[in-house]
């Protein structure tokens, strides 16, 4: 018995002595010791947990170099080769992980609502539910902090710039046509319903290197990856009819959105401020088609609008009225894919193709034009760590565009261009902490109509000051050519250029969140010409130059008030541009300096209702009367709009809706025409421009029809 005990003794010795010490101390970046976490040899059971100093201590019979794994929440995981006999780690720093909700993302210039945004200013979609949008997004959109509410045009205008600054995609490939048919003082409409997309992106500056060709902004439109289940949506509008279908099967799903709109009827009972002979009508068609692979999503979009309408157009210089006939039928498809594609990069690409075709008889003068429109995408992205992330690709624009005017005295001539732009850039998003992230980027395009090459470097970095707040700065070189009307009559041309400063905080908390930015934008390379108007023989240079300065805020808040979320956005611009024929560097007459807009929607459950109310106000808008020696020296008054809409539930998948615009029936007015020659006292007469209507109403009933009996369409008005 004696011999065994002494032979256990003497084995246990041998064991204990073979095993190592191993210790050692856990810290943070701001050299803390955190307690709990856990430290362990790699393929084996051999560890311990930090105490509250952040020690660990633990004994192991591995041998030589092994691999020490350390472990916390919240914290990047770390694995350290050591010497198992040499035991003493002394002292290992853990970074904080950057894949946390709480992590730092730039937000310059950038308003994002989507299913996958991190930081949503907007929640899915659901801005199109304000007041006296009427289902537009672009409208919906000149409720939010740097644009402008231009109601003559319809269009976006952002941050000083013109419509065509802006430009719009769809799945990341470009949409050459976004907007209606329309002609002068006679508002449109975006192409776009929001019954196929799931969120949206709006960048009023600093955007990113993918993007190009914009001087002020990007509109980015996502449609849905997948639909939850078959539905029908129906509609039976004042203004028309609407019928929507969802079907799935296997890895596929389709959903289609068709519109018919004929003003004809509700103008013969709603009074109008023009002279219409054939109202506005419209047919118009969306459809996505997606097949799920294994490693990717493949989405084909296809929209169409054939579009007509006949006005008699009031001017002070004519002593009877214009009269404007035009048809549009516009086409737009666009295929895209993404998925992965191997050693953990992800592809993107993807084609479109658009048509725009308009016949327009001005009098007895007949105008006939065509666009061709071509994108092609292709992008690759990469996580190299948790902490870096770098993508590149190119693009390849083909723009075609053919005009023919048939005078009835005689007068015809042929004008048109084709242009063709390759850009290539690369991107890289850098995240040094929790707290603070970078994006550097630049864009390399070349235009073969223009000649020339153009290199624009962009830069965005965030810093996140507390758990709720952070503060962003943005810098970027912006080019784009310059607008149709112009290269139909001009191949000598360069692009215009703007660079972009922003300064951007951000504050987001429990259904709250505060934004407050302020931005310059230089101008360089405008575009100017020596004519009235635009025709066969101006001549035209890039000597123009402008900039534009200011102060965005926007306040939202879906917590205090229950059943109640609002915002509040307000404006403030000081820009000055020397183009166009301008004599002078002065404020353009699209812009008002200070623009205020308060949108609310209150849920009421007695009544199974949702009201919604949209105050628009704008300080006046400038004006050249030429009564004056000061160019552009006149200012319109102000400009207000309150509308309302009230959406019932008649029951879970049938909503009653009706909304007014300009519910006040405020006279706004937009600016003046003046006559081009003074009368016998040596003055000149002017015109208003007023809105089309005062006011705006629309009725509507919205059935859904699914299998769950829970789905409407109440987000969608």
């Amino acid at each position: 018995m004696k011999t065994i005990s002494t032979f256990l003794f003497f084995v246990v010795s041998i064991c204990g002595f073979s095993q190592s010490k191993i210790s050692g101390i856990v810290i943070d970046e701001k050299n803390n010791p955190i307690q709990g976490a856990n430290v362990f040899i790699e393929g084996s059971y051999d560890g311990a947990t930090t105490n509250e100093k952040g020690e660990f201590l633990f004994t192991s019979s591995e041998k030589g170099t092994k691999i020490l794994v350390v472990s916390f929440l919240g914290y990047e995981t770390i694995k350290l080769p050591f010497e198992v006999e040499k035991g003493n780690l002394k002292t290992i720093k853990l970074k904080e992980s950057i894949n946390t909700l709480d992590t730092v993302v730039i937000t310059a210039g950038t308003f994002d609502a989507g299913e996958k945004a991190r930081v949503s200013v907007l929640k899915p979609l659901d801005i199109v539910t304000t007041a006296g949008s009427n289902g537009n997004i672009v409208a919906a959109l000149q409720t939010l902090p740097g644009t402008q509410t231009v109601g003559e045009d319809g269009r976006l205008f952002v941050r000083g710039g013109e419509a065509d600054e802006t430009q719009t995609f769809v799945d990341g490939i470009r949409v050459a046509q976004p907007y209606g048919a329309t002609t002068q003082n006679l508002p449109t409409r975006g192409r776009f319903s929001p019954f196929l997309f799931s969120g949206m992106s709006f960048s009023t500056g600093g955007y990113s290197a993918e993007y190009g060709e914009a001087l002020s902004s990007v509109l980015l439109l996502n449609t849905k990856e997948e639909e939850a289940q078959e539905k029908t949506d129906i509609s039976f509008m004042t203004v028309g009819l609407g019928l929507a279908n969802t079907q799935k099967w296997g890895k596929n799903s389709i959903s289609v959105n068709t519109a018919y709109l004929n003003l004809a009827p509700y103008q013969a009972l709603v009074h109008q401020n023009v002279e219409w002979n054939k109202p506005f009508q419209s047919l118009s068609g969306e459809t996505v088609f997606r097949h799920s692979f294994t490693n990717g999503m493949f989405k084909l979009y296809a929209a169409f609008d054939a579009s007509q309408f006949d006005i008699n157009q009031e001017s002070i210089n004519s002593p009877s009225k214009i009269r404007v006939d035009l048809n549009n039928n516009n086409f737009y498809l666009n295929s895209s894919y993404k998925g992965s594609c191997g050693n953990g990069w992800q592809l993107t690409t993807g084609l479109s193709y658009g048509y725009s075709h308009n016949k327009i008889g001005l009098d007895l003068d007949k105008v006939n034009n065509a666009e061709h429109s071509s994108h092609l995408k292709l992008k690759f992205r990469k996580s190299f760590s948790d902490r870096v992330k770098l993508s590149f690709g190119g693009d390849y624009f083909i723009t075609k565009f053919n005009e023919d005017f048939n005078g009835n005295l005689g007068v015809n001539f042929s004008s048109g261009y084709q242009a063709n732009i390759a850009a290539v850039y690369s991107e890289a998003d850098i995240f040094f902490s929790k707290k603070l992230a970078a994006k550097l980027g630049v864009r390399a395009s070349h235009n073969n109509y223009l000649h020339e090459d153009a290199v624009s470097p962009r830069i965005s970095m965030a810093y996140k000051v507390s758990k709720s707040g952070q503060f962003s700065v943005a810098f970027g070189n912006f080019t784009q050519a310059p607008k149709q009307d112009y290269l139909k009559y001009a191949d000598y041309l360069s692009s215009e250029k703007a660079s972009h400063y922003i300064l951007n905080y951000q504050y987001s908390k429990e259904k709250r969140t505060f934004r407050s930015e302020i931005y310059f934008k230089d101008y360089s390379d405008l575009v100017k010409y020596n004519t009235s108007l635009v025709q066969y023989n101006t001549v035209f240079n890039n000597n123009g130059k402008g900039y534009a300065k200011g102060l965005d805020v926007f306040w939202r808040d879906g917590k205090s008030f229950k059943n109640l979320e609002y915002w509040v956005s307000y404006s403030y611009i000081d820009t000055k541009r020397d183009y166009k024929n301008y004599t002078a560097e002065v404020t353009p007459s699209f812009v008002a300096d200070h623009s205020l807009s308060v949108v609310g929607k209150y849920w009421i459950d007695q009544w199974k209702s949702q009201l919604s109310i949209t105050n628009s106000f704008t300080t006046g808008r400038p004006y050249n009367n030429p009564n004056e020696t000061v160019f552009m020296n006149g200012k319109t008054k102000t400009y207000n709009s309150l509308s309302m809409s009230w959406a019932y539930l008649i029951s879970q998948q049938k909503i009653l809706y009706f909304s007014v615009s300009n519910i006040l029936g405020t006279q706004n007015v937009y600016g003046y025409e003046y006559a081009n020659s003074p009368d016998s006292n040596g003055f000149y007469n002017r015109r208003a421009i007023t809105p089309t209507a005062d006011r705006f109403f629309f009725v509507g009933f919205f059935w859904t029809i699914s299998d769950n009996k829970k789905d409407n369409q109440l987000n969608n008005l």
